[in-house]
């Protein structure tokens, strides 16, 4: 079996096949809806870094019927909990900061729009510690001109 494979790379290289490094650079599809979910993400965020004083601007982004997937701690699927859990653990503890240029943004037809990113969180306890960045996935339902935060995938 190594013999094989031996043979398929010095094949490839005999060819003059090499690896090539693929780039991705994304477009938006629709800029105008990209341009409205940055604003509202950056709303969103805003009133997360500022929990504090803007809980309840904070809380009125989420949908009733919520779904939060985290990879870490799983699945909460109630906007009271995940409220509440942001007012004990994040509020004056935790900031966001969104990666620059990281937010991609497509339509989804007849439900709204999926924002994926990323961003890091930065513990206000331990500045020496620079977490890596970690990926985001945001469902933002519209319905009839009201964006709400139905679903999130957070993945560390």
């Amino acid at each position: 079996m190594k013999t094989v494979i031996l043979l398929v790379v010095v094949s490839f290289a005999a060819f003059g096949f090499e690896a090539v490094a693929q780039s991705y650079t994304y477009t938006p599809d629709d800029q105008k809806l990209h341009d409205t979910i940055a604003v509202l993400d950056s709303m969103f965020f805003d009133a997360y870094n500022n929990c504090e004083h803007k809980l309840e601007e904070y809380a009125s982004f989420y949908s009733e019927s919520l779904e939060f997937y985290h990879d870490k701690s799983g699945l909460s699927n109630s906007k009271k909990e995940m409220v509440e859990a942001t007012q004990r653990n994040i509020c004056g503890k935790v900031k966001r900061e969104l990666i620059k240029g990281s937010i991609e943004v497509y339509p989804i037809k007849g439900y709204g729009a999926i924002e994926m990113g990323l961003h890091k969180f930065i513990n206000s306890a331990d500045y020496s510690h620079l977490p890596e960045p970690s990926r985001f996935i945001i469902f933002w339902q519209n319905k009839n001109g009201e964006w709400k935060i139905a679903k999130v995938v957070s993945l560390h």
